[in-house]
This record gives structure tokens, sequence and C-alpha cells, in this order.
């Protein structure tokens, strides 16, 4: 089936169906998914080629990472991936992954001068973060998962780090604790910046000092939540909480409990952020988990959503959002002992 045939089917004009197909924001959401539907039971395939001539855009979303941080092994990465893919599969959308070594400059000129991409994501943005700059010098429109300090007005997602890991914190301390921890990602990075101030505003709240010495960052794996929180368990003055910025280093914490002969939930309380990874479920953790909860998932879905409304001409002061993050309570959080 063309397109001429699949627009007389459905009853409606070949640019409808065609804007349909491409995302446009303009078209309502029930006549889309009847458009989609439809091509998909009747296997219309649109020429990709032939589209580009017609459209000038290239059929692809740009996303650059650095090979340094084998992000292909980051289930962070994959399940965000997997969400802005999704996204993008409903309008034969594709996305283009490009590798670099160190210095993303090249490549982000290069996507805009051979066009091989009609806006790209940047994931993880430092506190101050060039990029943002650069791709507007260059005229590449892009979407910020996350939030960083800009002159300029940017589309952007994010989810309320500050907030939920005061809302944490201040969980800890109703329970009656007061040497609170912080296991955190790596301090350049905006997301862990609000995170430690979220740490920071419920302790200077409560009259506590909050202590650099507890507050170790660093990548967010599962040796370094074994590393910092065996350091920190170690010590004369070792805390009875800690905040953690994932379920992976969570892992790390845990284990370094077991080795010190320490239970989460009795000796120690935890309370982690949970991305939502489909390997690492905390509820089934012994004890189950508290956590802050926000999928990066459907953070990478709605990234995809709104990079083909930038694409679209929608302006970009109407792409900010800033979700709020659940806390579920579990087993992990206790009385301190004594």
């Amino acid at each position: 089936m063309n397109l001429k045939e699949l627009a007389t089917f459905l009853g409606l004009s070949q640019t409808t169906v065609s804007r349909a197909l491409n995302g446009y924001p303009e078209v309502a959401e029930e006549t889309r998914k009847r458009v989609a539907e439809a091509a998909q039971k009747y296997q219309y395939r649109p020429n990709a080629s032939a589209r580009r001539l017609a459209t000038g855009l290239a059929g692809s979303l740009g996303i650059v990472f650095p090979i340094g941080r084998n992000l292909l092994l980051d289930p962070h990465f994959i399940e965000f991936l997997a969400g802005i893919s999704e996204r993008l599969s409903e309008v034969e959308m594709d996305v283009t992954l490009s590798a670099t070594r160190g210095d993303d400059v090249p490549v982000y000129r290069r996507l805009a001068r051979t066009r091989a991409v009609d806006a790209v994501i940047v994931s993880g943005p430092l506190i101050e973060d060039p990029r943002i700059a650069l791709l507007a010098e260059i005229g590449m429109p892009v979407v910020v998962h996350g939030r960083t300090r800009a002159s300029r007005p940017y589309a952007h997602l994010d989810i309320d780090n500050q907030g939920a890991f005061k809302r944490a914190t201040d969980l800890l301390l109703d329970f009656g604790h007061t040497a609170i921890a912080l296991v955190n990602g790596d301090r350049k990075l905006t997301f862990a910046m609000h995170r430690e101030e979220g740490w920071r505003q419920a302790l200077v709240t409560r009259g506590l000092t909050a202590r650099p010495d507890y507050a170790p960052s660093g990548a967010m794996s599962e040796e370094n939540g074994y590393r910092f929180a065996r350091q920190l368990l170690e010590r004369p003055d070792p805390p009875t909480a800690f905040v953690i910025s994932s379920v992976i280093s969570a892992l790390g914490v845990q284990r370094a409990l077991r080795d010190l002969g320490l239970v989460a939930g009795r000796d120690v309380s935890l309370v982690a952020h949970d991305d939502g990874l489909p390997a690492i479920r905390p509820d089934v953790m012994m004890p189950a988990l508290t956590t802050t909860y926000s999928s990066i998932r459907m953070a990478g879905e709605r990234l995809g959503a709104m990079a083909l409304d930038l694409i679209n001409g929608a302006p970009v002061e109407t792409l900010t959002e800033v979700w709020p993050v659940d806390l579920v309570l579990r087993d992990s959080v206790a009385r301190p002992p004594g």
C-alpha cells in the first residue's frame, strides 16, 4: 500500500497521513494512533530517501557518548536508550549513536555539517556544560536529560533530585538517625550537585552539620558503593544510615555491610534512588530496599517525544519539565540501634 492508497483508505489527506507518521505536533493524538495502526496493519513503509527530500529531515536523532565511560554496558543508559527508541519507532525514526574518545566538539560539528541527524539528546550534563552553547552556535536542536547553567533557554527534562534526596534524608531523620551519609554520583554532574543539596538542606534544617567526609562521590558502580561504605563504616564514628544515588551502588553498600557483619534495616538503614532498572528489583532484595523512584525508561520516551516536538517547530520555552519523584518505604529503614 502506498501513501495515496493509505490516505484513501483512512479518509484523510496524504499530507495529514504523512504528518501523522512523522510526528508533527498539530496532528491529533487519536489521528496519529489510527494512522500508525493502519500503517502497521497494511505494512506501509515510507521511502526514506523520498521522505528526506520532501521534508529536509534526516529521520534520525543523535546521541554522542564517550567510549571511556563504556555506556553500552551501563544498565541506566540501555534503559534510557530503549525508552527513546520506543518513542521514535512510532514515527519510523532512528537513533544514531556516535562515539567519541573525549572531545565531543568535532563529532557535534560533523553531525551538523552533514545533516546526519535532526536533533541530539545530551544526557548527564555538567553543572557548567559547554555543549549547550556549542549546539546553539552550530544550529543543532538539542534536548537535555537533566539541567545545566546556561545563558539562554534550552529544552530539557529533569527529575526533582534535590527534593527527592531531601525527602529521603528527612525520612531517616524522622526515624531518629543523625549520622547520615550520602553515597553520591560524580560531583561534576548537575544531578549529583542537586542530590547533595537536598541531603544538606534536610540536615541543616534540623540543626545538624552536613559533613563533607560523609559525602563521597564518584561513578555510580557497585564497586564504588562497596568502597565508600566500607571506608565510612570502619571509622570510629560510622554513619547509622545511608542515602545512595543508585540501586547499583546500593548493592555494593549491602556487600560492605555483610562483610562487616552488619544487617541492613537493623544495624544500618538504607535509602537508594531507583531508576526502574528491570534487572535490579528493590522490592525483592533482602531486606526490601526503600527507594526514591523515577523510571529512566519513561524519561527516555518523553525526551524522544520532546525532540520530535522541537524538530517540528515547538518553541524551546514550552519544552521544559521537572518531574516529581516518588518515595517508597520498605524494610531497609528502621530506627538506629541502641
